[in-house]
Formats: structure tokens, sequence, C-alpha cells
């Protein structure tokens, strides 16, 4: 027998499966507000959309559905609301149920009755019934399970609650199918079936649609099996039902199966089991396993048989899936049967016929019997094969007996089915009929109040005219103002342009005057020594290096400021190019080395060869070499300044010159990059003209970076600054990255 057979809880399983994204987050979004106050109590509201969240995650992450409900559970009893602690209950129950965890499911599930039986709520007490039901139902306890789901049907119907009466008329039909009440079964289903057309639950008919079509497939009735399936199908396609395809794709090929098409059943089997996997449907995965066993076997390749029967048993063990259970022991019979190993199929026929006995389920017990007396036979305990089979005649003549009754059954439940649906269309029909002469009585009101409308329609459109001629004067007037206000804004943008740049000829006027006329007056003041022999030649020639040390400050001083001012025109952007930053940060660490060493400082770079950086090189070498400079002004001895290069991110190079000097206070921090500075002299008493920062500002900006400093005064100073990722392979070889300066150079921070 076949386990292929779908729960009515598998609609709302699906529901949740199909609306998971939609549902899952918009009740997230819900939540997070209310969860995220750490000061004031979860309200029950919050708490019953916890509950909510729990159950939408059951047919997607049961491990998601523990963890709501318990915090469910937990909030709940903080406030002491007792509805949120019992739907919470109820959840896990159900939950640990389809897990195999009994023991957990049991706690749960009285503790949720309990809670209900105190609140006097009905509704939820008959939903407790349903669930507590299916898990006797899983274990096997058909009796308990039937006793648990009349008591929901009658609350149910008490209260008037159709869809939950449709429900209960299912799970009725389901049990009685498995322990042999194949007909009663079949008349629960058709009940379920009427309800859930007229209420218009799509997924539950399909459910009841496959159960009908199994019943009739135990009866030998294919092609009306077939029938039923393919309505199921249809349905589960229809909502991307993953679960209910497998489903049917799994009964279709047991049909296949019983008309010995195997390979067209094998076709199908493959199918469902991808699915099942995908569900990870322990139930579906063991009575699939079963099958495929089944169909390798009749073809003779036993090995596989075997193989998909071990899965299959595992699973069941596993899982405590007794019908799926005693399938496998069938499976196992009946290919060591085939093989003629009498031994070992007599040894799975009598467990499948002790758990078959213990089921109650007529097919399980007629298969098991046959499979038993085979296995006699085939050990030549002839005596006990007679009485064997004289069992399993007895059992198939009832079964066959029950078979005649239940086609009978079937075929009058389905004609009266059909003339409820009959019935249900032509009551359908007059209501279109009622509608239509409504539809007619309303046309002449609609005539009139179309003439009125035209009316009102003549009047708003002069109306509409004369408001929009006066919107498009106002519209006129309203650009003419805005043009006003533009030209306004332009001519304080220009105004404040022109004042910057008055500002900056103002301070560099001021640079130029201070730091050109010192080193011309040295130079004068030498010469003049010189003309009137005040000093000797001897002497002079020492006083050569300063002055030279003085000419090259100010040489290289107005070299970067030419080229700062070449900087503002057009077309700078233009000389941009992509060049390995290692070397132009090389270089000018090569250059600066001695001038630190002197000073007792360690310069090193620890830049990468590989990293390729797109900007003006010239404009980088400048910047670089003031920052150096300026970090050697502010070291002492021993304090090290290393120069670096990484990565930043898939657009930029984070270029750093960090130093363990003397470092900035807080004022002098917010100061830089905005203004001339007062640059403060070295730690050897070094000079500078504090332009070089606003130099640097703006060279890097023009390449489209940024540059920034931190710092802590006494710990050292980090200057950043990015620049945009280049491309490599991009630099000729004969086209140098960079125009090599004089150096040393002075400082001009």
């Amino acid at each position: 027998m076949s386990a292929a057979y779908v729960s009515y809880s598998a609609t709302y399983n699906s529901v949740a499966y199909n609306l998971a994204n939609f549902k899952v987050d918009s009740l997230k979004t819900l939540l997070a507000s209310s969860l995220s106050s750490k000061d004031n109590p979860t309200d029950a509201i919050t708490i019953d959309r916890i509950n909510q969240l729990a159950k939408e995650f059951a047919d997607i992450n049961p491990d998601s559905t523990i963890y709501y409900g318990k915090m469910a559970i937990s909030k709940s009893m903080a406030i002491r609301y007792k509805r949120g602690v019992a739907d919470g209950m109820l959840t896990l129950a159900n939950i640990y149920s389809q897990k195999g965890q009994y023991d957990l499911a049991q706690k749960n599930f009285v503790g949720a009755k309990l809670l209900y039986i105190n609140l006097k709520d009905d509704k939820s007490l008959s939903d407790f019934y349903i669930f507590y039901g299916r898990m006797y139902n899983r274990i096997a306890n058909y009796n308990v399970a039937a006793d648990y789901f009349n008591k929901a049907l009658e609350i149910k119907k008490r209260i008037k609650d159709e869809a939950g009466i449709a429900e209960c008329y299912h799970h009725i039909g389901w049990v009685s199918d498995n322990i042999g009440k194949s007909s009663y079964a079949l008349d629960n289903y058709f009940k379920s079936l009427s309800l859930d057309i007229k209420l218009h639950n799509n997924l539950a008919a399909a459910n009841n649609y496959n159960n009908i079509g199994e019943l009739m497939k135990n009866m030998e009735i294919y092609p009306k099996s077939m029938e039923y399936y393919k309505r199921a199908l249809k349905i589960w396609e229809d909502q991307k039902n993953v679960q209910g395809i497998s489903t049917a794709y799994e009964n279709m090929g047991e049909i296949f199966m019983a008309e010995k098409k195997y390979d067209e059943a094998i076709v199908y089997l493959t199918k469902s089991l991808k699915l099942t996997k995908e569900q990870d449907d322990k139930d579906g995965l063991g009575s699939l396993y079963v099958d495929l066993g089944l169909c390798y076997s009749n073809k003779k390749q036993f090995n596989a048989a075997l193989n998909f029967l071990n899965q299959a048993l595992d699973i069941s063990t596993a899982y405590k899936i007794d019908y799926n259970k005693a399938y496998a022991y069938i499976g196992f019979a009946t290919v060591y049967n085939q093989q003629k190993d009498y031994p070992n199929a007599y040894k799975y026929a009598l467990l499948a016929k002790a758990l078959a006995d213990k089921l109650g389920s007529l097919t399980n017990r007629t298969n098991a019997a046959l499979q038993f007396s085979e296995a006699l036979g085939g050990l030549n305990r002839f005596k006990e094969a007679y009485k064997a089979q004289e069992q399993y005649n007895l059992l198939r003549d009832s079964l066959k007996s029950d078979e005649s009754v239940q086609k009978l059954t079937s075929f009058n439940l389905e004609s009266n089915f059909a003339e409820k649906q009959r019935l249900l269309a032509a009551q359908h029909q007059r209501q279109d009929d009622l509608y239509q002469q409504k539809i007619q009585r309303q046309g002449l009101l609609s005539a009139i109040f179309f003439l009125i409308i035209l009316g009102m329609a003549a009047i708003l459109i002069v109306y509409y005219k004369a408001k929009l001629k006066q919107q498009k004067i106002n519209s006129i007037l309203e650009d003419k103002n805005a043009e006003v206000i533009q030209q306004k804004a332009d001519l304080n943008d220009q105004a404040h342009k022109l004042n910057d740049l008055n500002n900056l000829k103002d301070r560099l006027i001021s640079v130029l005057a201070h730091d050109l006329r010192a080193p011309l007056s040295t130079l004068r003041g030498l010469f003049g020594l010189l003309e009137d022999d005040t000093i000797s030649h001897d002497q002079f020639l020492t006083m050569i290096p300063q002055a030279l040390k003085k000419l090259e400050y100010t040489s290289d001083f107005l070299d970067t400021l030419l080229f700062w001012i070449n900087s503002q025109m057009e077309n700078f952007d233009s000389s941009a190019k992509s060049f390995p930053i290692k070397d132009v940060i090389s270089y000018e660490v090569s250059n600066y080395y001695e001038q630190a060493t002197e000073k007792g400082i360690k310069l090193t770079d620890t830049v990468s060869e590989n990293i390729t950086v797109a900007a003006d090189p010239n404009s980088i070498r400048i910047v670089t070499r003031n920052l150096i400079t300026n970090a050697i002004k502010f070291s002492r001895k021993d304090d090290t300044i290393v120069v670096s290069a990484r990565q930043k991110d898939e657009t930029y190079i984070l270029i750093s010159v960090k130093d363990s000097g003397v470092g900035m206070s807080e004022k002098q921090l917010n100061k830089l990059f905005k203004s001339k500075v007062d640059s403060g002299t070295g730690t050897n008493n070094e000079s500078g003209t504090g332009m070089g920062l606003l130099f640097c500002k703006d060279l890097i900006e023009k390449c489209n970076g940024k540059i920034w400093v931190e710092s802590v005064q006494g710990s050292g100073t980090e200057f950043f600054f990015t620049l945009p990722v280049g491309v490599v392979g991009t630099i000729k070889e004969e086209e140098p990255a960079f125009t090599p300066a004089p150096s040393p150079v002075a400082n001009f921070s």
C-alpha cells in the first residue's frame, strides 16, 4: 500500500509555502518596530503576530517555527496572556509531531488543551482536536485519531464553521481508509469535496480529488483514478503547489506500476522524488523509495531495488512512520521472493505481517499475507504455507467484497456529486439572470445620469479652459520670477568666486613677497660682501651650499606654484592617466630618505607594485612630496614615517602617510584644508609657507579623490587621500608616468 495520500493540512501548509516571502516579510516588518523597544513589554497584538509568523514558517523552515513559537510563549507568560501561550504551544506541538518528537509534542498538546478549555474558546479547541488527531494518525493509532476528528467535527458543526467541517470530513475519510473502511472514507471525501467547491477552496478540493483517486486506484479502477489525479494535478500546477505536484506524480507512477508499465512508472516516480527531496518530506520519501524499489525489482535490477528499500526503511524507522515501514517490509519480502532468497523473504514477510496486523490496514495485511505464503512455500514448509495461503484468500475475499461495495458506493457518490454540481451551476445561472435584470433596470437610470453628467461636463469644460488660461499666465510669471532669482543667485555666486580669487591673489602675493624676498636678499648680501672684499673667497665657498639650498627651496616653490596655477586651467583633467602609484611614492621616498636619516627618522614605504591609479602623476608627486616633507618636519629623532597604499573598494585606492611625530591639537586639525595656515616651525626649526595643504587638497580633488587627516597630539599624524583605480596596461613604455623634479624640495606646509 502506498502512503501517497494528502492530508487536508497540506492546503494550509502549501498556501504558506507559495505566499511565504510576502507573508513572512510583511510580518517581520510589522514586528520589527514592536520588538526593537526593550523598555516596553510586548502587547497581545504583537504576540499574535509572532504566533502567526511561527505558523507561516511551518512549511518553510520548521526550526524557525520552533524559535518564534518559544518566543511567543515566553512573551505571553511575561504579560499573562493565556491565548498567546496556548497558540504557541499548539504550533510547537504540531512541529514536534511532524519531526517525530512525540514526547515534546504531547506535553505541548496537553498544555494548549487546558488553556483553550479555560478560555472557553471552542474554535481553537476544535483546531487542537484536529492537530492532535493528526499526530495519532501519524503514529498509526487510528481509533484515537478518529475519535479526536469526530470531536472536532461536532464543535465545527455547532459553531457553523463550514471550512472546518470540510477539513474534519477529509481527516475522517483519511483515517477510515487507513483502517480499511474504504467505502466510509470515500463518503467523507465527497462530503468534504462538496463543501470545498462551494467555498471555492481549490487547494483543499485538490487534496480530496487526489485521495478519491487513490481509493479508486486500490479498487483497480485505473482510468477513473487517473482522471481524479489529473484534476488534482491541474489545480496544484495552477497554484504552483510543489508538494501537491509531487504527490500527483507519485500516484500516477503507481498506476503505471499496477499496469506493469515500469519504465513509465519510474519516469513519474523520479520527478516526484526530486520535488519531495526539495520539500524534505520524510513521509513522501519513504513511500517513493519503496515504489522505486518495487519497479526496479520487477525489472530484475535487484541491487538498485534493495538500495531504494534500505533508504525507505531507514527513513521510516528514524521518523517512526509505521505505515511506510510496513510497506518497506512488504517490498523487501517481494524482492527476496523474486530472487528465491526465501529465508530473507520469510524474515521480512513476518515483520510486515506483524506490523500490518497492528496497523489494521486491510490492503497491507493482504499483501503481507501473500508474501508470507510464498516465502513459506519456498522454504518447503508446505503445511504452514497452506494455512498462510488460506489466510491470504480470506483477506483477499474480504478485500474484494469490500471493493465491490466501494465500487458501487463510489459510482453512486460520484453521480450524487455530479448532481450537486449541476444544481450549483443552475443556482449560479439564476443568480446571473437576476444580475442581468438588475443591469437592465439600472440602464435607464444610467442614461438619465449620463445626460446630467454631460451638462455638468460642459460647464466644467468652460470653467477648466478659463482656469487653464489663468494657470498659464501664472506659470509664465513664476518662470520669470524664477529667472530673476536664478540670475541673482548666479551673481552672488560669481561675487563669492571673485572674492575667493581676490583673497587667493592677496595670499599668493604675500607668500611671494615673503618667500622670494628672503633668498634674493641673502644672495644680494652675499654678493655685496664678496664685491667689497668683506669676506674671502674661501668664506664665500662655505656660504654657497646654504645659498643654493634657499635657491632650490625658492625654485621648487615656484615650480609647485606654477603647476598649481596651470591646474586651474579647463583642460587639466586631460592630463590624467593610469600608472603604478609605487613609481611616484618610491621616487619621493628615495629623494627624502637622506633628509629623514639626517634627523634620525626612519622613512619607509610598503606600497605594492601592482596597485594602479588613474590621476595626473605630477599632481600626485607634489602631494606625496608635500606630505612626506611635512611628516619629516614634525617628526623627531627615532620617529618613523610609513607610506602605504591599499585597495579601499572596487572604485578607489587609499594612500596613507603616517608619522609618529608631535601630532596636532584639535584646534590645528580644524584649520587644515580650509585656509592658509600659519605654519609652525618643525622639530629642527624648519619653516613653511602654510600653503602646501591647500595645494594638496585642490590637486587631489581635481584628480577625483579626497584628502583628510587624523592626528593625536604627541602621538603622531596620518594623512589619507584616495584616487580612482586605474586600468592596468594603459601606460606605454616610451611615456613616463611622471616627470621627476629636482630634489631635495622645500616644505610648503
